[in-house]
């Protein structure tokens, strides 16, 4: 019996031992991926930042890939996931229907295409055809009327997706352009990518009235290196264009995640970078002006209004200045800019609907935490 004693007090002794050992209390610190993200002197709130960082990246948010935060135009936090880097150029999906816009307002500031005149599609322009009334404003406000389906059920029967994948993928704007109207031009805001292939075919006929596939793409191309993409730094930045020589200007345009900030930041800087006015400020004011469709849409870009009931709230009305305003793309693509708050704010990467709920709700931490300036 005496030689049982010793082994029986060591058990009787391992709940008081557990009891006494230390115990993990408050919250996880945050990883060491997202402190080091923030540079050091940073004047941001290191670990509120960091923590909201971490949420950006976590598997509830989708595949996060590239994280870039820029305020007063100074970096205060970058982050990649494995594999992706500071050189990768990512899909911008919908955030190039943005580039398509300000390509726009530089045509029409060199005189080359007009705002409020017909839009210049030649086969809208037999007399009796009703799309003759549809002006450029319509197509970059999304109020065409003409009869695109940017969803569908099933998928495959959505418009966007037979013009990129299907029937129109040679010709993309030729497709586009040859729907019938369902509403009367300026009627009812209608978001479709088709429309932005019409636009980047209308910048096509205004820089070259050659049909050639190489000619169109040529004459795109050089035009937005010299106007657009050298002059903001954007130096890896790809736009890509169909079989006919037409820029995919609806979701097509690659970019890394310092080429997608600089392009915010001129955005926010009122249409100037590196010294020079490369789009005019008035056309930024007419591009992040809510349109009459949908006070959270402007012109090819998002809002932070509140929208119509019954339609997807987009941004964060409540929690962020309404003078803030995005580019956005298909699962998950931000470049968020908020001229009050001196914020650009760029995420890439690949969520689904799901997962969207978390990524918006990091993303609206994260611009919670800079104040109005």
């Amino acid at each position: 019996m005496m030689r049982r004693l010793p082994s029986m007090l060591a058990l009787l002794c391992v709940p008081a031992l557990a009891a006494c050992s230390p115990q993990e209390t408050g919250p996880q610190p945050p990883s060491a991926e997202s402190r080091a993200a923030i540079p050091r002197g940073a004047d941001v709130p290191r670990e509120k930042l960091a923590y909201a960082i971490d949420d950006v990246f976590a598997e509830a948010a989708g595949e996060t890939r590239a994280l870039l935060i820029l305020h007063d135009g100074k970096v205060v936090a970058e982050r990649y996931a494995e594999t992706y880097d500071a050189d990768t150029a990512m899909i911008g999906w919908s955030m190039s229907k943005t580039v398509t816009g300000v390509l726009i307002g530089m045509l029409i500031a060199d005189g080359a295409l007009s705002l409020d005149h017909p839009a210049p599609i030649p086969a809208w322009q037999r007399p009796g055809d009703p799309r003759g009334d549809i002006t450029i404003r319509h197509l970059l406000q999304m109020r065409s009327g003409l009869r695109h389906a940017e969803s569908a059920n099933p998928a495959q029967d959505a418009d966007t997706v037979r013009m990129l994948a299907v029937d129109g993928r040679d010709d993309m704007a030729a497709y586009a352009e040859t729907q019938l109207l369902d509403q009367t031009p300026g009627e009812q805001f209608n978001y479709a990518t088709p429309t932005s292939v019409i636009l980047a075919d209308i910048a096509a006929r205004a820089l070259t009235r050659s049909t050639d596939p190489d000619r169109r793409r040529d004459a795109m191309h050089r035009y937005l290196q010299m106007r657009l993409f050298d002059p903001v730094g954007m130096d890896a930045t790809i736009a890509e264009y169909d079989r006919a020589g037409t820029m995919i200007g609806g979701s097509m345009v690659h970019a890394p995640a310092r080429d997608w900030a600089k392009f915010g930041e001129m955005l926010r800087k009122g249409g100037m970078a590196n010294g020079a006015q490369i789009v005019p400020r008035a056309w930024v004011r007419f591009m992040t002006t809510s349109s009459p469709g949908d006070p959270a849409y402007g012109g090819h870009v998002w809002l932070n209004h509140s929208r119509p009931e019954g339609r997807n709230a987009v941004l964060f009305p409540a929690d962020a200045p309404d003078t803030l305003f995005a580019a956005l793309g298909h699962r998950g693509q931000f470049t968020i800019v908020s001229p009050e708050q001196g914020l650009t704010i760029v995420r890439l990467g690949n969520s689904d609907r799901v997962q969207m709920d978390a990524l918006n709700a990091a993303l609206r931490e994260i611009v919670t935490l800079f104040p109005v300036q």
